[in-house]
């Protein structure tokens, strides 16, 4: 939470009452970047194979998309793994074979194409998509634009309140406070892909809310 007295030069006077409004805004913006996370799971006895084969689809993934524009530096790993699998058999614990996950994530701003980069890692052998993670890549200017329409109607709420008493407010306010900055993410959930269709997968983002709400004390 964060007090705001950009005035505190101007005295407040004992003789001026206070009123306090709260001013909230939100606008809504379409999202201009996107994370999507997706990797390959591999399955063998051997650990040296299944981890083998998990890396050469994951090298031919990664290649497809450098082949469609995404820059290198765009690609990251944020999950491996290597972990036994267990049957259990009249309650024993009996080992079954190795599974090894590589998850990456691919940053983009093309919105439009976040579709047809699943579909091509998944034809290279991404075997699942966990999530895609729509968001904006400089949210602090939109929420600043909020902010100021924030205060602007928290004024105009307090012109209001004075005009029905009958007296005058005075426009500098005595202290603003900052009560909450919204600024969430939409992040579509997914799980084990497989694709037949030969359509582009459709990715709906669709908008973020970012909302700013102020506190502000007037004198009048």
């Amino acid at each position: 939470m964060n007090h705001i007295n950009p005035f505190s030069t101007t005295p407040h006077r004992s003789n001026q009452q206070t009123v306090k409004v709260t001013g909230e805004e939100t606008l809504q913006i379409a999202p201009d970047q996107a994370i999507i996370t997706l990797g390959v799971v591999t399955e063998n006895v051997d650990p040296k194979i299944a981890q083998q084969e998990n890396s050469q689809t994951i090298a031919q993934i990664i290649d497809a998309l450098r082949k469609m524009g995404i820059p290198e530096n765009n690609i990251k790993t944020s999950d491996y793994r290597i972990e036994p699998q267990y049957n259990y058999v009249d309650g024993k614990e009996i080992f079954h074979k190795y599974k090894v996950l590589h998850m990456i994530q691919i940053k983009t701003n093309d919105i439009e194409h976040v579709g047809a980069i699943v579909d091509t890692a998944v034809k290279q052998g991404a075997n699942s998509v966990s999530n895609v993670h729509f968001s904006l890549s400089n949210p602090d200017t939109y929420y600043n634009q909020a902010l100021s329409l924030a205060l602007k109607n928290a004024y105009k709420k307090a012109l209001t309140l004075t005009e029905t008493l009958g007296t005058s407010l005075h426009p500098l306010p005595v202290q603003i406070e900052e009560l909450s900055a919204t600024r969430p993410p939409i992040v579509l959930q997914a799980s084990t892909y497989m694709k037949e269709s030969s359509a582009p997968t459709p990715f709906k983002p669709g908008e973020l809310a970012i909302t700013a709400t102020i506190r502000v004390e007037y004198s009048y």
